[in-house]
């Protein structure tokens, strides 16, 4: 029985830390969408967020300077996607796949300029803090009371950001301008501006997925790490019918299927690893075609905003 509920244990930890960087990223093209701006640019503010404060970590010895660093990189490369986006009115897809093909070439590019090519870089990590008492709970404790900070940080912004989306004014203002950008304009919001800032934090939560990616997950830094996880932050943010719970509920779930892929292999099955690493892309396509029922974006999502003055 103690194997039976160490296993669980262990699978557990595992899937709430695969989730955690795709939750990251989830939340923040939730801020994005809701205000209008479609975010396929998750992968390379997530992969930006990874090498950044892989870089700055293994430059400086200092995993806070990192994160700071991967936090001021994720803003910059919103403020691009807003910038393309919102002031120059490029189509939202072309712009997000735009920073995806250049994140993941300039990064690549910079992973051979900072880091030795011999020999993988092992990375100061942020460590994990145990809550007295608390962690000491069988299988609950060392699930949450004994996590790092970003961790911490991310059960905490989970309610955070619920509490704000529908029960604060700037939430009103933020879905406003996400399903009537003219109505909001008309009360006198500033609707580049909202969707501006909310770019610029879906840049910088994403980039901490990364962050978490590389200074807790994996402790080095690899060219094309993200591996699709912006992607299936999408989709749990479709799942999740762009709402903060469920879209948080929607990557545990992506979470778990990735952890148990692993363990499958580890078992040594007659089952083809192709077959088991496609797990969690196949939960992120059902997701899609509407296997929890039919998702209904903003309305305003994808579209640019124009000014009646400027029309005339």
């Amino acid at each position: 029985m103690d194997n039976n509920l160490a296993f669980l244990s262990d699978y557990l930890s595992a899937s709430l830390r695969l989730s955690i960087p795709l939750a990251f990223a989830a939340l923040g093209g939730l801020f994005s969408e809701r205000s209008g701006v479609l975010n396929i640019a998750l992968e390379g503010m997530l992969l930006t967020g990874a090498f950044v404060s892989a870089a700055v970590t293994f430059a400086t010895g200092n995993v806070w300077a990192g994160t700071v660093a991967a936090i001021a990189a994720g803003s910059l490369v919103g403020l691009l996607h807003a910038f393309l986006s919102v002031t120059l009115r490029v189509d939202q897809l072309v712009s997000g796949l735009a920073i995806n093909l250049s994140a993941a070439g300039l990064t690549a590019f910079g992973a051979r300029l900072v880091f030795n090519l011999e020999t993988t870089q092992k990375l100061a990590g942020i460590p994990a803090i145990a809550i007295p008492g608390l962690s000491q709970i069988p299988l609950l404790g060392p699930l949450l009371f004994n996590q790092d900070l970003l961790a911490y940080s991310l059960l905490l912004l989970i309610p955070l950001i619920t509490y704000l989306l529908f029960h604060t004014s700037l939430g009103l203002t933020l879905r406003a301008v996400g399903e009537y950008p003219r109505a909001a304009d008309t009360a006198g919001i500033q609707v580049a501006w909202v969707r501006y800032v909310s770019v610029a934090l879906s840049g910088i939560l994403a980039a901490l997925g990364g962050a978490y990616l590389v200074l807790v997950h994996v402790k080095f830094f690899t060219e094309g790490m993200s591996a699709g996880k912006g992607f299936i932050a999408l989709a749990a943010l479709i799942f999740g019918r762009w709402h903060p719970v469920y879209t948080a509920l929607a990557c545990l779930l992506f979470g778990a299927t990735e952890a148990l892929q692993l363990r499958v292999q580890a078992f040594n099955l007659a089952i083809p690893y192709q077959l088991l690493t496609m797990l969690p892309y196949a939960t992120a396509l059902l997701a899609l075609i509407g296997l929890a029922g039919k998702s209904t974006p903003p309305a305003a999502l994808g579209i640019p905003y124009v000014k009646e003055s400027t029309d005339e």
